[in-house]
Parts: C-alpha cells; sequence; structure tokens
C-alpha cells in the first residue's frame, strides 16, 4: 500500500467519526464537507486530480481522477448516512467501535467504509500505467435527494464507460432495481361542531375514499406488472402516514396522507404520479374538498443489461449471476449517462439504516481485492 495513505482501517474509523447525517429536517441535516475533505487529501496523495464540485452552500462531491480519456471505470460511493438515534446504539455511532469480526459505526457498510477500500485498491495500481481512466466518486446527499449524482448528471459529463457503486449487496453484484415515488396528499375541509355534520366538510370522510381508491389501484398494478428477476416480483404501495384532524368533537378539517410506491424498472413515474393526482382530484371535486399534493423526488429505477460487459465480467469475479434489489441507488443516473453500473459492496443491507450498523470485517480484503482486479481489466489491460 502506498505509505501516504492511512491504513484500511484508520480510514474507515476517521470517515464514521466525522459525521454527515443528510436529512429532509434542517435542524439535524449536516455538511459533508469533512469527508468529502478527507477523501480529496487521501486521493490527492495517491495521485489523483482531485475535484470539490459544490451542490450547494453546505453540500459538495468529490471527483478524483487519474488518466486521461473518458472510456475507463468509476468508484462512486456516497459520503453522507441516514440520522439516527444514538441512545439506541450499543457504541457511539460516530466513533468506529471494532470488535474481532465487525466494525461498528453510522456509515461503517452503508457506505463510507467503501470510499475507503477503493482508495486501498487504487493504492496498489500504478497510476501512471494507466490505459483508460480511474475515476473516485465521493457524492452529497443520496439519502435524500440524491442532489449529487443529480448534479453530475446534469453536466452531461461522462466519468467512465464501467461503474461500481458499493452499496452493501454482501458482494453480490446487483444490476437492478425497482424505482420509487413519494407523495403527500392534502384535503382541506371545513371543521365544525360534531354534533351538526352540516357545519363542516369532512376531510378525513374524504380521505376514506381516496384510500379506497388506491387500495383498487395498487391490487390493479400488482396483476398488469411483474417481473420474476424480483423477489417481490410485482410494484408494491406503502400507505405509510395520515394525520387528519384534532379531536373527536371536531370536524377534521385537514387530512394528509403519504404514499410510497416502489415500481418495476418496466413501469413509468409519471403515469404513476398522474395517476395518484388524477384519482384524488376526482375524489376532492366529488366532495367539494381543496387538493393539494407533492412529490419528493424522483427514485429512479436500475436496469443495467445481464449482457453487459461489466455485468459479465462481475459474474466472471464473484462466481454469483448479477440480481435485482430492493432499495434505490444512484445507478441510474450512471446509466443515464450511458456508463455500465452494477452495485456490490461489502455489507449488508440489513444492517443498514438501523442501531449497530456494521461492517464484517472480513468482507475487507475480499473487497479490495476485487477493486483491484476491475481495475486491472478496465483500467490497465
Amino acid at each position: 500500500m502506498n505509505t501516504k495513505l492511512p491504513g484500511t482501517r484508520e480510514m474507515i474509523a476517521e470517515l464514521i467519526g466525522t459525521p454527515s447525517v443528510s436529512s429532509m429536517h434542517a435542524d439535524i441535516d449536516m455538511s459533508n464537507r469533512g469527508v468529502i475533505d478527507k477523501v480529496a487529501e487521501w486521493s490527492a496523495s495517491l495521485g489523483f486530480d482531485v475535484e470539490i464540485q459544490a451542490v450547494d452552500e453546505r453540500k459538495s462531491n468529490l471527483i478524483a481522477r487519474a488518466g486521461s480519456g473518458s472510456d475507463g471505470l468509476v468508484l462512486s460511493g456516497h459520503t453522507d448516512t441516514v440520522p439516527c438515534d444514538p441512545k439506541l446504539w450499543s457504541s457511539d455511532p460516530f466513533s468506529a467501535h471494532q470488535t474481532e469480526d465487525r466494525i461498528y459505526g453510522l456509515g461503517s457498510c452503508d457506505m463510507k467504509s467503501f470510499l475507503a477500500l477503493a482508495l486501498a485498491a487504487s493504492a496498489s495500481a500504478n497510476l501512471g500505467k494507466l490505459k483508460r481512466p480511474l475515476t473516485l466518486v465521493a457524492t452529497a446527499d443520496e439519502e435524500t435527494t440524491m442532489n449529487g449524482a443529480r448534479l453530475i448528471a446534469d453536466n452531461g459529463r461522462k466519468l467512465g464507460r464501467y461503474c461500481i457503486i458499493g452499496e452493501p449487496t454482501d458482494l453480490t453484484p446487483m444490476r437492478q432495481h425497482k424505482g420509487s415515488l413519494t407523495m403527500s396528499v392534502d384535503f382541506v375541509g371545513q371543521s365544525g361542531h360534531a354534533s351538526d355534520p352540516s357545519l363542516g366538510n369532512n376531510a378525513l370522510e374524504g380521505m376514506y375514499h381516496y384510500m379506497t381508491a388506491l387500495f383498487a389501484y395498487r391490487e390493479r398494478i400488482e396483476k398488469q406488472y411483474n417481473d420474476p428477476a424480483f423477489t417481490i416480483p410485482a410494484p408494491t404501495m406503502n400507505l405509510g402516514h395520515i394525520h387528519g384532524g384534532d379531536n373527536s368533537n371536531r370536524i377534521c378539517g385537514a387530512c394528509r396522507l403519504m404514499i410510497d410506491i416502489r415500481f418495476l424498472p418496466s413501469m413509468s413515474y409519471a403515469n404513476l404520479r398522474a395517476d395518484l393526482e388524477q384519482m384524488a382530484a376526482e375524489v376532492a371535486d366529488a366532495r367539494g374538498l381543496q387538493l393539494h399534493t407533492q412529490t419528493y423526488g424522483e427514485g429512479k429505477p436500475m436496469d443495467t443489461d445481464a449482457a453487459s460487459e461489466i455485468a459479465c465480467y462481475l459474474t466472471h469475479l464473484t462466481g454469483k449471476q448479477a440480481s435485482s434489489g430492493a432499495f434505490g441507488t444512484e445507478a441510474p443516473y450512471y446509466n443515464a449517462m450511458q456508463t455500465e453500473t452494477i452495485v456490490i459492496g461489502p455489507g449488508s443491507i440489513n444492517q443498514a439504516h438501523q442501531p449497530d450498523e456494521f461492517l464484517p470485517i472480513a468482507q475487507i480484503e475480499p473487497t479490495i481485492k476485487m477493486i483491484e482486479e476491475l481495475i486491472e481489466r478496465f483500467c490497465l489491460t
């Protein structure tokens, strides 16, 4: 390993120890610049040309590049984590806690460790002999808006022909995942005394009719769309949050519902959104309610061809066929740049987003070895 680079576990510990929570709630949202600066320093020490790209006034991307051209390999990871409740952890989530077989900490598997492992693997390569470029990317706000990856895609600059995103898959290649649609629907009626229904217009009753329509719609799309490549082969709809009114003796004047749809790559986000909005409008018109809807970013589906060069190579390298997953990633933004993208990384998604998140130490060296093989195949030979 390059002597200018800290040890692998030391880098993992430093990244975990640099908080970078991403949240839609401004009071707990954090800058990711501390993580970006560390990865930038380590990348520069290996000889990468480093660019720090402002996403907004507090968030940044890192693009570190060695070699020239546009036909090489991209190793990508996000720098942010979800929020956490430290009281639910057995150890400090912002300090790496190492046991004989695990490294605990927020971001240990999702997915700060991958950035350290990508650097460790890059340190073994002779960057001066690259035939095609090697690019390390560290993005902002994957856990919320995906604005970091979106900015890279919107800039229209192709970073490489092939891309690995190191999300936790237990080192199983993933070539597909579902898209996601999150929508809030608000009905506003008129409050009044519960003793006389004519005094108001009950928004909660309107929401009941809308939910009835949603259940029928869910059944319809589950029958219409199916992809056996997915463990759950049909699209799913979850009604995850509802709030209306404030007391039993008052007519409910306003009601909000939050909806989550996970849809297959063959389905259209725009069509789903239009259908939900149309059903809501029909209920609002029929019952004289005001309607407000809002969507919270488009979670694009991933669909990389099973016959793509990188999918076939990783099947050869790991002995595992590229599979499908239920969780979303930044892969669709790379695919939109005509970059063949596979998601594969250490750790399990089952440990992500929950207390005592951990990275299995046994997966550190196999991950470094895999990345070294990828660099050799797509950048050196």
